[in-house]
């Protein structure tokens, strides 16, 4: 464990797109009395003015613009960076980000492989600092709610779980160059869409034992999937679907666990709010004000960028491991290269199996024939 800091820690974000002005600045707005938004990074000098003058508008006016991460590090010391860059560059921004002294929050998905993972998980071992993932959905009050009432056996022994991203993108969403690419997004909505969903999954239910998948490239000509489906044992005997599209005209993000006292539900689209969880007693329980607790939670926190920064900076002060590092986030990515692996070799996948002398390990098409970019 660090020690925890005492100054006002001071913010960089590398790429100044649309994740970054529309969701990281609000965050780091929303925070404006915790933390200093100081330098931003981004190779387009015109998309880095707009930001600046987005961020000046926002109250942070002492922005200082570079178009090379290693400058900025170097002139800045940064001690939290934010990355919202293409997925390819995750990695290697973490690593420099850790290794000139900052903590590093960044966008899904943080690495494009396990070995890259554990890469990241060396640097923060060597340096002291750590890197989490920007997984916002556990951090609305919805989401804390259920996971309690689950964990704790309130709403009884999860029993069958459903896991849905269905979305839809056309064929200009895929005309970016790097979306679709194994080398430069690392996969299709297994790790670029659906992986907010079962992470939620995941945090719900804990540890999963078993997967058994499917993947096709049903509409788009792209190296990786446009839809997968898996079916998942956890560690508590509970089972579960998880889907994962681009290609559902009728989009919806969806979760539900079926438990001996209840059921619990989530519908949104790409945020959520106490609202969206609903809470069905089985038949024949007669107990409204259980049933009202359930319903209930103290606050109404939305699932945001905002939330999970909050909680990034309550761990740094306390010099802890923040949520969404470390062994957390990994088993999310162990979770996409085994949905990966069991449906391109048509093998179940258990967890754990997938180590460094497995070709998942290093790249999550494994180099299978059918799916490698060799192909």
């Amino acid at each position: 464990m660090s020690s925890p800091p005492s100054a006002r820690p001071r913010a960089a974000v590398v790429g100044t797109g649309g994740i970054v002005t529309g969701a990281h600045l609000p965050a780091l707005t929303a925070h404006a009395d915790r933390v200093d938004l100081v330098a931003a990074v981004d190779v387009d000098a015109g998309r880095l003015d707009s930001f600046r003058v987005a961020a000046a508008e926002a109250g942070a006016r002492d922005v200082t613009g570079y178009q090379d991460l290693g400058a900025m590090l170097a002139a800045e010391r940064p001690d939290l960076v934010l990355i919202g860059t293409p997925p390819a560059l995750h990695h290697g921004q973490t690593v420099a980000a850790l290794e000139a002294g900052a903590w590093v929050l960044s966008e899904k998905p943080l690495t494009l492989s396990l070995a890259e993972y554990d890469a990241i998980a060396a640097a923060e071992e060597a340096t002291g600092n750590y890197a989490a993932v920007v997984f916002q959905h556990r951090y609305g009050s919805g989401a804390v709610h259920a996971r309690e009432l689950i964990s704790s056996g309130e709403l009884g022994r999860p029993l069958v779980a459903h896991c849905q991203t269905t979305w839809y993108r056309d064929t200009a969403y895929y005309a970016v160059p790097w979306r679709g690419r194994w080398e430069s997004e690392g996969g299709g909505p297994t790790m670029g869409h659906g992986i907010h969903q079962y992470d939620l999954l995941l945090h719900l239910l804990g540890e999963w034992t078993e997967i058994r998948a499917m993947a096709g490239r049903l509409v788009h000509d792209v190296e990786s999937e446009d839809v997968s489906t898996a079916l998942v044992r956890f560690e508590s005997g509970a089972l579960a679907t998880v889907v994962n599209s681009v290609l559902s005209p009728d989009e919806v993000s969806r979760i539900r666990v079926d438990c001996a006292e209840a059921t619990v539900e989530l519908t949104h689209l790409y945020g959520h709010r106490n609202e969206d969880w609903v809470y069905t007693p089985r038949p024949g329980l007669d107990d409204e004000a259980r049933v009202k607790r359930w319903r209930t939670p103290a606050a109404d926190v939305p699932s945001s960028h905002a939330a999970q920064l909050g909680a990034l900076l309550d761990a740094r002060e306390r010099g802890e491991r923040p949520a969404g590092s470390g062994p957390a986030a990994r088993a999310t990515v162990e979770f996409a290269a085994a949905l990966y692996k069991s449906a391109f070799t048509g093998k179940p996948v258990h967890a754990g199996e997938i180590t460094a002398d497995d070709p998942f390990y290093t790249s999550m098409h494994g180099n299978h024939p059918d799916w490698s970019p060799a192909r």
